[in-house]
């Protein structure tokens, strides 16, 4: 599986130690910065990451901020874009399973370096269940492809 990655500066070191593990867990991740803790803007990563899924040029995505929120408006502003917040292993795996995410994003202000571990493992291990949600599915992309004629 395909995984591309980025972050802001409070992101950094959140997204280094999941890259390491992603890496040694065989995941094949795409690191698009930042490559310090020198203070930056989070848009700039988190559009890298969310371009990259909208595009098929990879499979998932995860962001890492200090609360998340940030990265999660710039990724879901992309078509075909699912982005999740997730603080707890559960949240991960519902956002998989109910909502087909495809950006995980991460708060390195709320999770340590082992929760997360543990929440994007579970979260790239997880599978979408398809059935009734994905007619929800269906009624986003609807929505996205609505709003892209506006444009």
């Amino acid at each position: 599986m395909k995984v591309v990655i980025g972050c802001d500066h409070r992101g950094y070191e959140l997204k280094e130690g999941l890259k390491r593990f992603l890496v040694k867990s065989g995941y094949d991740v795409t690191d698009f910065g930042t490559k310090s803790k020198r203070s930056c803007d989070y848009p700039k990563y988190s559009q890298k990451v969310a371009r990259a899924v909208a595009r098929g040029k990879a499979d998932r995505g995860i962001l890492t901020c200090l609360t998340g929120i940030g990265s999660s408006i710039v990724a879901n502003k992309f078509q075909g874009v699912r982005a999740a917040l997730c603080h707890t292993i559960r949240s991960a795996t519902l956002s998989r399973q109910h909502n087909d995410a495809n950006v995980l994003v991460l708060a390195s202000g709320v999770v340590n370096k082992e929760k997360a571990k543990r929440i994007a493992l579970r979260w790239l291990t997880t599978d979408f269940a398809g059935g009734r949600h994905a007619r929800r599915i269906r009624q986003i992309a609807k929505i996205e492809r609505e709003l892209a004629k506006l444009k």
